[in-house]
């Protein structure tokens, strides 16, 4: 399976490297074909979708209209106010037809300059250091912890076994952006 193969999400473009998207030859459960490749992340329905999705579903939003599928919280798009507030299309898109990730504590999408960012991936100390040092500031700031808590904190993230934090890149001015929670 080529990424170049999979629908283009606007605001996960690239989810095979982030791992919400993944090889598989399951069956998706909306269009019922085998289309080579599977949902991993997040899904909230009434119906057990888990792993069970194809990228295709999610994006023409067929998985949203069949089993009410929804892959973030509506109201977490902007962290629940907290930031830039975005259309509802930009909220429906995001939530209904846009493939998440799986965060410890539920997650939220990182929203700048009156968009929704692009999510990156989850990411630990490991990965933060490879990344714009911008992105560590901001993680940092947005853990609540100040001086040498901070420090200690940010060196504990870990994208597998948390705490993790987890990447946005603007979409508009390509600011970095994101938050961590814990296990």
């Amino acid at each position: 399976m080529s990424k170049f193969s999979l629908p283009l999400f606007k605001y996960h473009p690239d989810p095979i490297a982030s791992g919400s998207i993944v090889v598989s030859g399951v069956n998706c459960r909306a269009c019922s074909q085998p289309r080579g490749s599977v949902y991993t992340g997040a899904v909230y329905s009434t119906h057990d979708l888990d792993d069970a999705l194809c990228p295709w579903c999610i994006f023409d939003g067929t998985a949203h209209r069949l089993f009410g599928a929804e892959f973030v919280d509506p109201m977490a798009v902007g962290n629940y106010g907290r930031w830039d507030a975005v259309p509802d299309s930009v909220i429906e898109e995001v939530c209904f037809r846009t493939p998440s990730f799986s965060g410890w504590q539920g997650e939220r999408w990182y929203t700048h300059c009156g968009d929704a960012a692009e999510f990156v991936a989850p990411v630990g100390a490991a990965e933060l250091r490879n990344l714009d040092p911008i992105l560590y500031k901001a993680i940092a700031e947005e853990s609540g912890f100040a001086g040498d808590d901070a420090s200690r904190y940010m060196e504990t993230l870990d994208k597998g076994t948390g705490p993790t934090a987890y990447a946005f890149r603007c979409r508009v001015c390509g600011a970095w952006g994101g938050y961590s929670d814990t296990h």
